[in-house]
């Protein structure tokens, strides 16, 4: 029988709450598994490699893309060979969305005990796992404004933090891709994506794919206001790819180099300021519970 351990985010909500996952749990024949809690994302790596050591080999994640990226982050630091059921319990979870995994409590659960695992490519920026997206610019700073109020506001941080940051100033990027020259201009964002659908629940890269052993590669070149709005309405189409503000490239090592120091993002976790993103991925790194059929 597969070992179940559960990291759970005590500030994160779904369904009726962890008692009812406990119940599920036992129902299901797992009652009493290795249990962690964290209050804030950043505790989750000591409380898995705890539960790494109690010998699971299935980890359920109850939290948002924060917290889900963390226990990756470092089940691939620890070389630990577990697979990953998501029980969506954030502001966006586009991890979860990606694999069809709804917010609801029994559901999640079933999926994340019955269903079957997925390979799933891991990106690496500097060092750090991520299962979505990383990026500089303006994405960052959304990100960076959103999580004041991403408790408060849910979804509607976002779009409040996005209007803030429609006239911030373009830098200077060079962009490289499996080894060859590809952009080198101003920027207003430069976005790398495993999944189509990345911040603020936008399709912004309509040919990811999460197991093709490639990340995708977006550069934003939108200077101003109206210029966002342009690219904001062709999102809105499902047709960002066609904007003449946006270029996309697929790839698998990349590297970013920027004329200043500039916020980052990956997940959706607001990084240090840096100069410099050297992206990697890891082909098939980590199974996924994902629906059976």
């Amino acid at each position: 029988m597969t070992n179940v351990g559960v990291l759970l985010h005590t500030e994160k909500t779904l369904g009726k709450g962890p008692e009812a996952l406990r119940m599920a749990l036992a129902d299901a024949g797992h009652a009493d598994p290795p249990w962690a809690e964290v209050t804030r994302s950043k505790k989750a790596p000591k409380q898995v490699r705890r539960l790494l050591d109690a010998g699971i080999d299935r980890l359920l994640v109850w939290g948002g893309d924060g917290t889900v990226r963390r226990c990756i982050d470092t089940i691939v630091a620890e070389e630990a060979k577990v697979e990953v059921g998501i029980l969506p319990a954030g502001t966006a979870n586009l991890l979860a969305t990606a694999m069809t995994i709804p917010t609801d409590l029994v559901q999640a659960v079933d999926i994340a005990l019955n269903g079957r695992p997925r390979p799933t490519d891991i990106g690496v920026v500097n060092g750090e796992a991520f299962a979505v997206m990383a990026g500089t610019g303006f994405d960052a700073f959304m990100i960076r404004d959103a999580d004041e109020g991403k408790d408060r506001l849910g979804r509607l941080a976002y779009i409040r933090a996005g209007a803030r940051n429609l006239d911030l100033p373009s830098f200077k990027a060079k962009v490289r891709v499996d080894g060859k020259k590809w952009f080198d201009g101003r920027a207003g964002c430069v976005l790398i994506g495993n999944v189509g659908r990345v911040f603020g629940g936008i399709d912004v890269f309509p040919d990811a794919l999460s197991d093709d052993a490639h990340l995708d590669v977006g550069v934003i070149t939108a200077e101003g206001r109206a210029d966002w709005m342009r690219v904001g309405m062709r999102a809105a189409l499902g047709r960002i790819d066609s904007s003449p503000f946006v270029r996309i490239v697929q790839g698998s090592s990349i590297s970013i180099k920027l004329d200043r120091t500039m916020p980052w993002q990956l997940d959706g976790g607001d990084r240090p300021r840096t100069k410099r993103l050297d992206i990697s991925i890891l082909p098939g790194r980590l199974p996924i519970m994902v629906p059976a059929s």
